[in-house]
């Protein structure tokens, strides 16, 4: 009952893990600004504008440069890891996929999503294939927190500071304790990369540095630290050398406590433990924190855009053209990436500007030539134009070109309301740069899709989520001087600053409440396709089929796409964003094209990853016209029944294996459909069985599942021994009887040796007596993949598996056994889009494979 209850419990959360992810990451942003309310009682916004003002030049000069040494030392994370897979690059090469990767997921986090594509559209121009530029990332992240380790530890170690926050300092015991345990950490690391030239890391192979490699690789992680440190560090008045270390320390539990949490950017998260690790004047640690976020996050930001936009721009002389060429071959690709990240920071540059008062000398001198109406409307209109900004940022990563013009129109009219509200010419500026940055990069935004369509993803939304919360807070920061009363909300006046917060924050979020309205009520998403093969859209195709997988389609478990002449159908299914179809098309192979190019265009419509699972050579034409990348996942085999027989001295195991079963008192017999039924309740206790001690449950999609409505549509093959039934599988037969095959195969753990074979071998002379062509064996996934010197990632990643994954699956055992009968072995392989999109459909298959 308890174990019930807690897989209750687990499908609960996985049914509803993007909802939980929303409400996690607000909820500790929540918490963030909370603690950062309390941490700032006594300071007042007009202290934290003074002291942001009183900042000298050359410390500002400074921490650019800090930042500048940071960023540089990053580049060398990539440079050293393509040594270490084996695929060096020119160290240019390797610069451009780190500034854009390390400048996007710097300001907007989801690293995956911004920096891992940001490296997939450098790398794979440069030649590589996905599972190395996973390789790099992976080494990439390994070594930043050996970095963080190691600096921390040294810190740590050598007692010059101590962890203090909020007055409570670590103790001397535990924080020694702690800092043994990082060195450790880091040690045997670099112990592990002496002894061993690869370990697995969530099923990917990770080639390790040799020693000085490691090294080095600790090398740049401390310099990179210690620069980003230092820039923010600089920026702090008592700045010293010896208060360096101390400072460090809260820097890098800010650092973790910001990625462990999730918020977008560490948004307020990392603000708050700085805050409250940083002795002196929270005045002045604010401001740093501010001129900070400008100097190591935007700064770069837009440094990376003009420097790719530059690139794209095609109005440029040749050579300018010829020097920037990388930039342009890459901004391509990231221009998706980058125009939606630069957007969304001048939403939230529109919104953080509402939420704060604005300058009195500039608001004179405004109202001398305005009126205060059109003042008042101005500056509500930048906050919902903000907002709005926001809210297009996921249809600006797909590629969308209604939210590409959108953008840019609001882009001009949030330039034009900042000018207008209170003469901020500075966000004017930058909005107007991000405009002419996103018009360069024109030609990446080609989708003619409908905007309602735009997919926000949980992530989207909690980014979305937090900048809101943030502009509230900044607000309240701002104006908590205020005595709020219900007559702010209609005072109209030229130093009514927390009256015109009040509005904004009231249509922020009613825009907020009409945009969910709008997407709720927005038209019905492409509809993937029919859910239920009905008579008469399988008679025709399944009448001229020649392959008994085509019985997949009566799992329950896949959508169907009928052609226009209804003589063929494909079955597919849609996990996520990831369209995975299941095998060749049933049907007339005249009609295949038409149904590979309806998917590929109904796939693309919905902005979704395509993947075909297990397609045979006569697909590969097609999959080639389609522009998708092919790979060999195995090899099917085929018994040529017509020439099946137990005669001659290589059939002599087979025919030892059925006089054995004879001699066992075993007997073989086929089932009509019609009597399967009066037979269920014993398949259901030989498969529960089976399936405990085989330690595995009911797979899926590219298998049936042991369901009454789905094995009583097949007569079924038993085998008794002295009239109990010991082992079932049921038949798949094509109507034109060109291929015999089986599906599910479950059997008593205690049956007599040789069992199987002889179901095999009776249920082949079974086909071959009844005229049937072949017997399929199924698959072999891996089977057949040679890894020579040349040959892709994928090919050698398969070879190895093959070597050494029997422990695990037995490739080469099934292999084995499936060679006893002689059969023809022909080529199986997946196709999909390629790159990060070929990583994450294959993810979903696995879970659409394994999906109870």
């Amino acid at each position: 009952m308890t174990f019930a209850l807690q897989s209750r419990w687990v499908m609960a959360v996985l049914r509803y893990r993007s909802k939980l992810t929303v409400a996690a990451v607000v909820a500790v942003t929540m918490l963030a600004f909370t603690a950062l309310h309390r941490l700032t009682q006594e300071v007042g916004f007009a202290d934290v504008r003074l002291a942001f003002h009183a900042l000298p030049p050359w410390r500002i000069a400074t921490a650019i440069g800090l930042t500048i040494a940071s960023y540089l030392a990053l580049t060398f994370y990539d440079a050293i890891a393509l040594r270490v897979i084996g695929r060096p690059l020119p160290w240019r090469t390797a610069a451009y996929a780190s500034f854009s990767s390390y400048t996007l997921s710097h300001n907007f986090g989801l690293s995956l999503l911004t920096g891992g594509s940001a490296r997939y559209h450098i790398y794979s121009r440069a030649g590589l294939d996905s599972p190395d530029i996973a390789r790099v990332i992976a080494m990439a992240s390994i070594s930043f927190w050996m970095g963080v380790f190691a600096v921390t530890a040294f810190t740590m170690l050598t007692g010059s500071a101590r962890l203090d926050m909020l007055g409570y300092r670590l103790p001397d015991g535990l924080q020694m304790l702690l800092g043994g345990a990082f060195v450790g950490l880091v040690a045997m690391l670099l112990i592990a990369a002496t002894r061993w030239r690869s370990l697995s890391l969530l099923g990917l192979r990770v080639a390790l540095p040799s020693p000085r490699q490691g090294l080095a690789l600790l090398l740049v992680a401390t310099i990179d630290l210690s620069a980003a440190s230092a820039a923010l560090f600089v920026l702090l008045p008592d700045a010293s050398l010896a208060a360096w270390p101390a400072f460090f320390l809260g820097y890098a539990a800010a650092i973790i406590i910001a990625l462990v949490s999730h918020v977008p950017g560490g948004i307020g998260v990392f603000e708050a433990v700085i805050i409250a690790a940083t002795p002196g004047d929270r005045a002045d640690v604010a401001a740093a924190l501010i001129a900070y976020r400008l100097v190591y996050y935007v700064l770069p930001l837009f440094s990376a855009a003009a420097l790719l936009g530059w690139g794209e721009g095609r109005r440029w002389r040749p050579h300018i053209r010829r020097a920037l060429s990388g930039a342009r071959s890459i901004a391509g690709g990231l221009a998706p990436l980058l125009v939606s990240t630069m957007v969304f920071v001048g939403g939230t540059v529109l919104l953080v500007s509402g939420s704060l008062p604005a300058l009195p000398g500039r608001m004179l001198d405004l109202h001398s030539i305005l009126p205060l109406p059109l003042i008042e409307v101005s500056h509500l209109a930048a906050s919902m134009t903000g907002t709005v900004l926001l809210m297009l940022t996921p249809g600006l990563y797909r590629r969308l070109d209604g939210a590409f013009h959108a953008a840019r129109a609001l882009l001009l009219a949030g330039a034009l309301f900042s000018l207008l509200k209170g003469i901020d010419y500075e966000e004017a500026l930058a909005l107007l740069a991000i405009w002419l940055l996103a018009g360069l990069m024109r030609s990446a935004f080609y989708r003619r899709t409908a905007l309602a369509t735009a997919s926000f993803t949980p992530k989207w939304i909690a980014a979305l989520l937090s900048v809101v919360l943030l502009s509230l807070w900044i607000g309240f920061f701002a104006f908590k001087h205020v005595a709020y009363s219900d007559a702010l909300w209609w005072e109209f006046a030229l130093k009514g600053d927390a009256s015109r917060f009040l509005r904004s924050s009231v249509a922020i979020c009613g825009l907020l409440i009409c945009g969910a309205l709008w997407r709720f009520l927005a038209p019905a998403a492409i509809p993937p396709g029919d859910s239920e093969l009905t008579p008469d859209m399988a008679e025709r195709p399944l009448a001229m089929t020649d392959r008994t997988d085509a019985m997949l389609a009566f799992t329950g478990d896949k959508r169907f796409l009928l052609s226009s002449d209804g003589n063929a159908f494909l079955m597919y299914q849609v996990r996520g964003s990831s369209w995975i179809v299941m095998g060749d098309p049933v049907g007339a192979i005249e009609s295949w094209g038409d149904l590979f190019w309806s998917m590929r265009t109904k796939v693309d419509a919905a902005q979704g990853r395509l993947l075909f699972y297990q397609i045979s050579e006569r697909s590969l034409p097609t999959m080639i016209e389609l522009g998708l990348q092919l790979v060999k996942f195995g090899e099917s085999a085929a018994v040529n029944l017509s020439a099946f027989s137990l005669d001659g001295p290589e059939r002599r195991p087979l025919r030892h294996a059925v006089r054995r079963a004879e001699r066992e008192g075993l007997s073989f017999e086929v089932v009509p459909a019609a009597g399967v039924p009066a037979l269920m309740d014993r398949f259901v206790e030989i498969s529960d069985r089976w399936l405990a001690n085989k330690g595995v449950s009911e797979k899926g999609f590219s298998v049936g599942r042991l369901n009454p409505a789905y094995v009583e549509r097949f007569d079924c093959a038993v085998v008794r021994q002295e009239g109990r039934i010991i082992a079932f599988a049921n038949i798949w037969a094509t109507p034109n009887r060109a291929e015999l095959s089986v599906d599910l195969m479950r059997h008593e753990d205690d049956m007599p040796y040789g069992a199987m074979d002889f179901l095999f071998v009776e249920l082949m002379l079974w086909g071959k007596a009844r005229g049937y062509a072949n017997f399929s064996l199924g698959m072999a996934p891996l089977a057949g993949i040679e890894a020579r010197q040349l040959s892709p990632a994928w090919s050698k990643v398969a070879a190895f598996v093959m070597r050494h994954g029997n422990s695990f699956y037995g490739f080469e055992g099934l292999r084995a056994y499936k060679n006893k009968f002689a059969p023809e072995w022909s080529p199986r392989y997946i196709a999909s889009q390629g790159g990060l999109a070929f990583l994450l459909a294959l993810g979903d298959l696995k879970a659409l494979i394994g999906s109870d």
